[in-house]
């Protein structure tokens, strides 16, 4: 994971047969003290704003690659060693050096753009054909007619050139270092732990003898974060990295011997290289680890883990050791006895005896593994490796394989067989009996059905087993049996073998899907010839900050210097669901060293509660708790690390109480739902249903998801010492909400509490609510302490305590004709709320507003209820319920689209709004933007073609299965509660001309600064460069709405706006006077003749709001529109799926910048992508969250995008009612219009659909099925049922512990 605390950095490094090497790495699992002899470089050394960037940097920032910046520097440092090691790289190169780097807001696109500027002619994508441009040569074919219409989001002309001259060197005194210091032994000695680097063999072994139960840590890849996230403690650590008898690497004459301290890199680097000279008969199990080390880990992780860390982790997840088991590797182990083996030397086989146990091996306490000796294959044998996981890249496998056959020659009968599984028990699984029962059997259909029946008797999952996915886990095995299967056969008849004929339809089966990167055609409306030159609005500006970012200067909150004295605050959270609070015990913890205080409840000098619409949320619990996470206290301490250690010494005595409901299902049994409930209606749809043709009832669950923002809440207080004052620096999307909650909590009036924001590394809706609380409890600590106080969840805490998307339940009753038009529709929602209100039923209002999509129903109700659970709070995310709310419609247009065995895209046409009309709320909204969107994608898209092309391939592939969507969107934009529909800004010209503005909107990535500055230009009509914004700050723009509801940038522009006409109309009469002399002239003068050159800017925006009881209102102030069109293919065998193409049309009015207008809608989209098919949260049925971190939680990666992602924004829309009718584009992480583009990943979920439908066809089988979002792997290949899932016996529901629950 890229954060700013664990970015990537570059590392040169000396050993001494080699010359100076470069590799990327992760920061956080590298100890300083295994740094000893290394020269490291972060981004801040590669360039800088005040100095010179590096082209890197450059080309990043103005390929309009950065939005919130925080994932910025590991891009740039990825990048920057691939150009040290490959000056001119090749796609593919770059595809791999950014595998693993994480981005939440960009959606990678504009990444690759700038990335693969530095790629020659001769080393493209190699990607071009007669259907697709090649990545060098992207240009979209536009109408030359239109001369208006632009596919320029930058220009190459002005980048800096590459020059590998100036780039650092190796410090030579390193190098005097390395030949001088010999094979000496380094020790380490911390407070806590013990860092012994040994100089040569001798002495490792003679230190795993003295100390047996000691790690030794090369890579830190298990260790480091078992220490740093687990809380395992190590008094000595022994480091043997530079011995060079662990890093050699031999080729031998029949095989390959790796030494144990090889990286992964290495590894695959030495694969690669033996492939390309040996003959294909003895590559079969390079080949099979090749294709297994491209996709695992990620670049920077294998650069570091090593082969002998892999093995020795014993993690079934972990796939090598199939792969070497099957392909018969051997390893020598070494130790100082060698009275027990010669020379201290013994080799083992690798197979499933050498592990003993989950993360437990045959290895001797004392022993080290030497090497690893990996054979050449032979003729007649043959190998693969298989794996499937979440994600095709940077994810655990599922289920991992390796398997071997070798066939007596000339024959297609076996003479040896080996299999061994990985992921399906709590070691290693080789099937045996299974293998002994082929051997002498010809390789034929009887073969593969029996080895079906036997494999299962040999998978050792039961129901309730860790890791839960019995099912599919099962199912995986025999897929993965059969596409081995396939592929034996294919090869023995290229051998000329008379085997059993290989259907066409199945060969398919045999391709695993490629990763490519994104490419992408865009279109946008350029500006007016007639516009002044010097005038940026509606043109493609880089983001303010870019440059910033992409050198490390940009500044986020945990960047501010310590203050002396400064101290950190951990929380102290509740382990149990629903309970009363017996007793609070701090007295260990307080006691522990470093240690300041310990808060709770009554250390609140202010209110520990407030009431929040009618519900009452406590800062700190008093009596009872609620959910696992809750706040209980917190502990202060000198340290961040002493502060985690003493809140695991806080004892909490609990009693459990009922009911503990955690799932929708469960509320709904018990009623308990959050007041008041909603209701929309229009026309009479209890009468409508004697009018119909067909009347069907179904139902759809949408998971929850991980806001996952790359920065993680926090903040740091600082009390002034007088009057009860306090700043606070925070991560927080509503600086004024946070003033609020801290003020009541400490008891003082708001005026002494100042909130600042410079910036946020992703926001996405969740850092409004809880930092707020955040916030207020590190104030109560600074209060309590008088020292500044800093509070910095980690990742899992962050995920544990703040909440996220929620979880919808859509139950629906249909009726249609039979040409597919829908007369009446009655939809209940249900929300999970979690524990406290939130903002929940504003989500569920929102949900409810946007149920129609703009399609004409003539009879449609709405019925919305949120759930009171013992989960954590979910709170604000990215499209606020919307995505939910659409996603049940577009269900109901996809069911009857099927059930009417018609298109689904001519479903939606025929039903879709086309004149003025009412929504089901009564409020007036014109269609005829949201028609041209629509009806510009399919043809963009070319759907008619595709649908046909589509047929063809799913008749033509048994085992993949390709499905298309296109959905409408009409998304309302504006706060339904009008008192949050104004905006304010305050501008400051100073005696030299420059100007310094500042507003209420806080900048999390969508550019809202920029924008800002871009309307301040064009009014004041001087460069951008000469406007200046610092902060978001409470002491300068007070009382300001938070930065949501797409509507930042209307009222933020709308109030700078003002504020500089106000100022111009100052200006006017010297103007006029002296027309002649310069801006700065002009500001002079207005100072001498004593001219305010200070002015605030307002914006009162719309009353927007809906009478609940009536069900009717205005809650949006307008409306955009948009369209897209997204087409998958599926693997039916392992539920896998590649996005192939996305073509997005958005309605976004006169565009303020089409730049970041395109990324911020690139990027909702890719986290749509995320929310519909890959994000799963996964709770224990003891209510606790088990994703907390990104090994378990998967966001999209660059493999996940659309080989192709083509976004065009609509030409020549107009809207009177937003900034230089401009549209929703204000809010960026949480609006924006990213906003409305998140719920157009559900094209991707719907296509899923289709293509499942495809594949059941194939197995006899119609009609509707459930499939619940997000569309992971495991859903899809259970759905795509098959002879292979009709193997795996069904677990009765009730009759076992499940490992997790759906909420």
């Amino acid at each position: 994971m890229t954060c700013k605390d664990q970015s990537d950095e570059l590392i040169f490094f000396i050993n001494g047969r080699k010359p100076v090497s470069h590799f990327s790495v992760n920061a956080c699992l590298l100890p300083i003290v295994s740094l000893h002899g290394v020269a490291v470089t972060t981004v801040e050394g590669v360039g800088s704003t005040k100095t010179k960037l590096h082209p890197v940097q450059e080309r990043i920032a103005k390929a309009h690659g950065s939005q919130c910046g925080f994932c910025t520097p590991g891009m740039v440092m990825s990048m920057y060693t691939l150009l040290r090691n490959i000056p001119e790289p090749s796609i593919e190169d770059i595809r791999e050096a950014l595998t693993g780097n994480l981005c939440r807001c960009t959606g990678y696109r504009p990444i690759i753009d700038g990335f693969k500027t530095f790629c020659g002619a001769s080393k493209c994508c190699q990607n071009g054909n007669d259907t697709k441009n090649c990545c060098l040569d992207q240009e979209p074919e536009l109408n030359q007619e239109d001369d208006e219409i632009s596919s320029e989001l930058f220009k190459t002309d002005d980048f800096l050139p590459l020059d590998p001259t100036q780039d650092l060197i190796f410090p030579p005194e390193l190098m005097l270092l390395a030949r001088q210091q010999g094979s000496g032994r380094l020790v380490f000695q911390g407070e806590r732990l013990c860092w012994i680097s040994p100089g040569n063999l001798a002495e490792l072994l003679e230190l795993k003898a003295q100390h047996p139960s000691t790690p030794l840590v090369i890579g830190n890849t298990t260790v480091g974060p078992n220490m740093k996230l687990k809380g395992v403690s190590h008094p000595l650590i022994i480091a043997p990295a530079g011995i060079v008898e662990l890093s050699v690497v031999k080729n031998l004459e029949d095989g390959i011997s790796f030494g144990a301290g090889c990286s992964l890199s290495v590894m695959k680097d030495e694969l690669k290289r033996v492939v390309s000279e040996l003959s294909e008969e003895k590559v079969e199990v390079y080949q099979a680890l090749l294709q297994t080390l491209s996709c695992l880990a990620g670049k920077r992780i294998r650069n570091m883990a090593t082969l002998g860390g892999n093995i020795l982790s014993a993690n079934p997840k972990y796939d090598l050791n199939s792969i070497l088991s099957a392909g018969g590797c051997t390893l020598t182990l070494a130790s100082k006895d060698p009275f027990l083996f010669p020379g201290g030397l013994r080799e083992i086989h690798l197979n499933e005896e050498f592990f003993t146990g989950f993360e437990k091996t045959a290895i001797r306490p004392d022993e080290v593994l030497l090497s690893v000796y990996v054979p050449h294959s032979r003729q007649w044998e043959f190998m693969l490796a298989f794996r499937q996981a979440q994600r095709r890249e940077f994810s655990f496998s599922i289920v991992n394989s390796g398997m071997k056959v070798v066939f007596k020659e000339g024959t297609n009968v076996v003479d040896d067989i080996r299999m061994f599984f990985g992921g399906v028990g709590p070691t290693m699984v080789r099937t045996k009996h299974m293998c002994q029962e082929l051997v002498g059997r010809p390789w034929n259909e009887e073969l593969l059905t029996e080895a079906c029946r036997l494999l299962l008797d040999e998978i050792p999952l039961q129901a309730s087993a860790h890791g839960g996915m019995v099912e599919f886990k099962k199912t995986l095995t025999l897929s993965f049996l059969f596409k081995f299967y396939l592929h034996v056969l294919q090869r023995l008849r290229e051998k000329g073998l008379c085997v059993d004929e290989l259907p066409s339809e199945y060969l398919s089966a045999l391709k695993s899907f490629r990763n490519e990167v994104p490419q992408g055609q865009h279109r946008y409306q350029v500006v007016s010839a007639a516009q002044f030159s010097d005038d940026p609005i509606g043109r493609p500006y880089l983001h303010q900050s870019a440059f910033k970012q992409a050198t490390g200067e940009a500044v986020y909150y945990d960047d501010l210097p310590s203050i002396e004295g400064e101290l950190f605050l951990v929380p102290v959270t509740s382990s149990r669901p629903h309970a009363k609070i017996i007793s609070i015990d701090a007295a260990a913890a307080l006691s522990m060293p470093g240690v300041a205080a310990f808060l709770s409840a009554p250390d609140v000098p202010g209110n520990n509660r407030r009431s929040w619409f009618g519900d009452i949320e406590e800062l700190f619990v008093e009596e009872e708790v609620t959910c696992v996470g809750q706040i209980i206290g917190a502990i202060v301490a000198d340290t961040r690390e002493n502060a985690r250690r003493a809140v695991e010494c806080v004892k909490v005595t609990y009693e459990d109480l009922t009911p503990v409901l955690f799932t929708i299902e469960e509320a709904i049994e018990q009623q308990s739902f959050y007041n008041p409930q909603r209701k929309l209606e229009r026309g009479s749809v209890d009468g409508a249903w004697e009018s119909v043709d067909h009347i069907f009832e179904g139902e759809i669950y949408m998971g929850g998801q991980e806001h996952f923002y790359m920065e993680t809440q926090g903040l740091i207080a600082v009390p002034k010492g007088e009057d009860g004052e306090m700043e606070l620096f925070a991560a927080t999307q509503h600086a004024a909400f946070t003033q609020e909650v801290v003020a009541t909590t400490l008891g003082v009036e708001a005026n002494k509490i100042t909130c600042h924001v410079k910036r946020l590394g992703g926001g996405f809706g969740g850092k409004v609510m809880k930092i707020a609380s955040l916030s207020a409890i590190a104030a109560i600590a600074a209060h309590k302490t008088g020292r500044s106080v800093r509070l910095v969840l980690d990742r899992g805490d962050d995920m544990l305590i703040t909440g996220g998307r929620h979880p919808f339940l859509g139950r629906y009753k249909v009726g249609f004709m039979k040409d597919g038009t829908i007369v009446a529709a009655d939809i209940i929602y249900y929300s999970n709320g979690g524990n406290t209100l939130d903002e929940s039923l504003f989500i569920m209002e929102k949900a409810l507003l946007h149920m129609d999509n703009g399609y004409r129903i003539p009879h449609l109700r709405g019925r919305g209820f949120v759930c009171r659970t013992n989960l954590p709070s979910n709170t604000a995310f990215r499209g606020f319920g919307g995505p939910q709310g659409l996603m049940v419609i577009e269900s109901v247009l996809h069911e009857v689209a099927a059930k009417c065995g018609i298109p689904t895209e001519r479903v939606r046409d025929m039903n879709m709004c086309r004149e003025v009309s009412l929504t089901h709320h009564k409020q007036l909204f014109d269609p005829g933007d949201m028609v041209r969107c629509w009806e510009q994608c399919l043809q963009q898209a070319c759907v008619e073609n595709r649908r046909l092309a589509i047929q063809e391939f799913n008749k033509n592939n048994r085992w993949r299965k390709r499905g298309l969507c296109t959905v409408p969107l009409k998304f309302g934009v504006s706060f339904s509660k009008g008192f949050h529909n104004q905006g304010a800004a305050l501008l400051h010209i100073y005696k030299d001309g420059s100007v310094l503005l500042t507003h209420g909107g806080t900048e999390m990535g969508q550019g809202i600064n920029t924008k800002a500055i871009q309307v301040a230009s064009r009014i004041l009509k001087i460069p951008m460069s000469s406007i200046h914004i610092t902060e978001t700050c409470t002491g300068n723009v007070p009382n300001a709405a938070p930065s949501a509801a797409s509507f930042g940038t209307d009222a933020v522009g709308m109030a700078v706006k003002d504020a500089c006409e106000k100022i111009m109309k100052r200006l006017k009469p010297i103007m006029q006077e002296n027309p002649k002399d310069t801006w700065a002239a002009w500001i002079k003068e207005a100072y001498c003749q004593k001219v305010s050159l200070s002015a605030t800017g307002f914006f009162m925006g719309p009353h927007t709001n809906v009478d609940w009881e009536k069900g009717e209102g205005m809650p949006y102030y307008y409306f955009t529109f948009g369209a897209c069109c997204s087409e998958v293919e599926v693997d039916c065998l392992t539920g896998d799926h590649k996005n192939i193409r996305t073509d997005i049309v958005m309605d976004v009015g006169q565009s303020l910048n089409p730049a970041l207008d395109i990324g911020q809608i690139e990027g909702g989209f890719v986290q749509g992508l995320g929310l519909y098919t890959i994000e799963e949260l996964q709770f224990s049925p003891e209510g606790v969250l088990r994703t907390r971190g990104p090994s378990q939680y998967k966001v999209p990666a660059l493999c996940d995008v659309p080989a192709q992602l083509n976004v065009s924004l609509l030409a020549n829309a107009h809207n009177p009612h937003a900034i230089y009718f401009s549209k929703a584009r204000a809010a960026g992480d949480m609006g924006g219009i990213g906003e409305p583009t998140v719920f157009f990943g559900c094209t991707l979920f719907y296509a899923i659909k289709e293509a499942i439908a495809a594949a059941r066809k194939d197995s006899g089988l119609s009609g509707s099925f459930p499939l619940s979002s997000p569309a992971t792997p495991e859903k899809i290949r259970l759905a795509c049922v098959d002879r292979f899932t009709q193997m795996v016996p069904a677990v009765e529901p009730g009759s076992f512990t499940p490992w997790t629950i759906g909420v």
